[in-house]
């Protein structure tokens, strides 16, 4: 494989994630920091050293850096993979900014690939906008004068599972981005970029349809022994995996006007999902009448460890969002990442954990502690 000079724009866990695969392949890696306008050169021993960018942060080992701008200039391919941390209206414009600075630098016959997921027709209008920046044509022109600039979409969501499939412009001969993408024995192959947008949102909406079914008949489910061990299969569905995506799902809902079929099943599942937020708050209201706790004398811990890297920040969102909800009646409400000490004597402590690791970590550390415990799982145990 010849050395192409490839750029990651974001230093996300999803864009570290394919940088270090391709520096320890041999390629030649730079990632750009958003936050700082430099890019980083990542050699493959830096990238078998740190696997993660929590690590690489924490440690500040030397590296070799240069401006993000001639960086860029030199890409052959750019990855965009940044960290998206507005929500609602403000989405699209942030994610439009950060994708205007990361291709106003190209130069011709580069190829830009997008890594973060888009609702229909989000690619053309990046498509627009690149057109628009660069001042270049988009895919492949018939003649060797006219400037050209490639687009891909290849929406990362799950890194033990990258799509099998790349979004491209026109039929194109990408050998050295396969090359580049081979992360696991299995060949990818170019589809045109709407019927990438089309699996992406299967994929979707399956995950999230079915998550939906299991939470909304959950709700029935009564908390006695009997019952819960026929729901076994359930009980390790936790909050951390309800979220992951529900920004892939926004972006699909806002994509359509009209009141469609394909609108009521994503509106569904967002209505699932906050559904389900309610209930963990009721469950949580509950415990305390129950037990009749007075909210002066209750603290509550919501106990997720959170990767703060990813691209997506829905689940950094749906935390402080919980915590907000929850401050309305109970005063002493704190966020933890598995670390914080938990327990404290002067108050009875409710702890929510929102992951299988968290749990695991809750039950490891309180072994002799006398607090509740609450599963953010569909069942709601306490």
């Amino acid at each position: 494989m010849t050395k192409e000079k490839v750029v990651f724009f974001g230093l996300s866990t999803e864009g570290y994630y394919l940088a270090s695969q391709m520096a320890i392949n041999g390629a030649d890696v730079r990632i750009i920091d958003e936050a700082k306008a430099s890019a980083i050169l990542l050699k493959p021993e830096i990238a078998k050293t740190y696997s993660t960018v929590a690590s690489l942060t924490e440690d500040e080992p030397l590296l070799a850096m240069e401006p993000s701008n001639i960086a860029i200039s030199k890409a052959k391919y750019l990855f965009f993979t940044p960290r998206i941390r507005k929500t609602g209206h403000d989405l699209k414009t942030e994610v439009n900014s950060k994708f205007r600075d990361a291709v106003e630098g190209l130069e011709k016959d580069s190829s830009v690939i997008n890594c973060l997921a888009t609702g229909f027709g989000g690619n053309n209008e990046n498509i627009s906008l690149l057109r628009h920046v660069t001042g270049f044509d988009i895919g492949q022109t018939k003649s060797k004068s006219e400037k050209s600039v490639s687009y891909f979409y290849f929406p990362i969501h799950d890194l033990n599972k990258t799509p099998e499939s790349i979004g491209s412009l026109k039929k194109t001969d990408g050998k050295n981005l396969l090359s580049l993408l081979k992360m696991d024995k299995k060949e990818k192959k170019f589809v045109d970029i709407s019927s990438a947008e089309y699996l992406h949102a299967i994929n979707t909406i399956q995950r999230f349809s079915g998550l939906c079914s299991i939470l909304e008949v959950c709700k029935f489910v009564k908390n006695d022994t009997k019952h819960t061990i026929l729901f076994n299969d359930f009980k390790n569905i936790y909050l951390d995996d309800m979220v992951t995506g529900l920004y892939d799902l926004h972006m699909l809902g806002s994509s359509f006007e009209s009141a469609q079929t394909l609108m009521y099943l994503i509106n569904g599942s967002i209505r699932g999902i906050s559904g389900y937020i309610k209930r963990l708050i009721d469950t949580i209201r509950i415990t305390l009448k129950k037990n009749e706790l007075k909210a002066s004398k209750t603290k509550i811990v919501l106990s997720w460890t959170l990767d703060t890297n990813e691209m997506r920040g829905d689940k950094i969102e749906m935390l402080n969002t919980i915590a907000s909800k929850l401050r309305d009646y109970i005063g002493d409400v704190e966020t933890s990442t598995g670390s914080v000490d938990l327990f404290h004597h002067d108050k009875t402590t409710i702890v929510v954990a929102c992951s299988s690791y968290d749990y695991k970590e809750i039950m490891e550390r309180q072994k002799d502690e006398d607090v509740f415990v609450i599963k953010a799982n569909p069942l709601c145990e306490i």
